[in-house]
């Protein structure tokens, strides 16, 4: 061994796999980049969303002329007035029909999505913790209606309706909201996760029949879940739109999405409509909002649960 050799400063070993560990100059700077890039996509796409939320709002400030003009984007000495007034109009026009557009839709929507949400539950929890023939055959067929669009069903369930004489009916849009694949799947998914048997069996060792099991120990096991399968039906029932152009003819029984196009078709004769329709999309989509922000903490709570787990 050569004195250059001996006296040549040695590099770091790394334990595991015994190369030299040099200077990592670039690891910093790589991880700089890549939290940038990050940050630049995500800033592009929330700007790409939030922005017709932002041009549905200052247009709900301005007046029929102002919106076909060429009013700039943005908020004016007058837009509280003009938005107040706009509001009025809105629930005030045609004997407040869009405030019953409204009660309908939180009908459709609030006792489709809970009625929804119940049974699915209950369909998901038999397939996760009974045992019982055809058990497997029953979930493939409900996983194959997740694969089926709503759309394709609307005119089956309409011929279905006719025969019954339920069309432009309530009952023509809300029963076929009762049923949702996905929920089922989900619920079986979450209860055999997170529903553990011993726990039912201790139940039923105390005396306590399944019903009372399930409503009482079950459900709040499964709660993230259950949130989650009511969102999505809420959601999915509150912007539907075919089913009620197919199934219903009545204004009085329309759902706020129907409703608005309605008014929408009608904006060339009567230009008046205009300024209602924006300031009606704007209000049609705070109950989704006020949904999602009250509900969120039980995704929190769920997601924390997880994690221990």
């Amino acid at each position: 061994m050569t004195a250059a050799s001996a006296t040549a400063p040695q590099q770091p070993q790394d334990a595991d796999t015994g190369r030299a560990n040099g200077p990592r100059s670039r690891g910093p700077r790589q991880s700089m980049l890549s939290r940038s890039a990050a940050m630049l996509i995500m800033g592009v796409f929330t700007l790409y969303f939030l922005t017709p939320i932002w041009w549905l709002l200052v247009s709900s400030t301005k007046t029929g002329g102002e919106i076909t003009g060429s009013a700039p984007l943005w908020f004016t000495a007058e837009s509280l007035t003009t938005f107040f007034g706009n509001l009025g109009n809105l629930f005030t026009y045609g004997d407040g029909l869009f405030g019953r557009w409204l009660v309908n839709s939180a009908i459709y929507a609030g006792l489709g999505a809970l009625a929804g949400t119940v049974i699915a539950a209950m369909c998901g929890y038999a397939l996760a913790k009974y045992e019982f023939r055809g058990r497997e055959a029953i979930f493939n067929v409900v996983l194959s209606g997740v694969l089926v669009p709503a759309t394709a069903l609307a005119l089956p369930l309409f011929l279905i309706f006719s025969e019954v004489n339920l069309t432009n009916t309530l009952w023509a849009v809300f029963l076929p909201s009762l049923v949702s694949p996905f929920g089922v799947y989900l619920a079986r998914i979450y209860a055999a996760a997170s529903v553990p048997g011993e726990l039912l069996e201790a139940a039923r060792l105390d005396g306590s029949g399944e019903v009372r099991t399930f409503f009482t120990v079950s459900t709040r096991l499964m709660a993230p879940a259950l949130v989650t399968i009511f969102l999505f039906q809420f959601v999915a029932i509150w912007n539907n739109f075919f089913l009620p152009l197919i199934m219903l003819r009545d204004q009085a029984l329309f759902p706020v999405t129907l409703g608005l196009y309605a008014w929408n078709s009608q904006i060339s004769q009567i230009p008046e409509l205009r300024p209602l329709v924006i300031v009606g999309a704007l209000v049609s989509i705070l109950p989704l909002i006020i949904a999602f922000l009250g509900l969120q903490r039980f995704w929190s709570s769920g997601l924390g649960a997880g994690g221990v787990k």
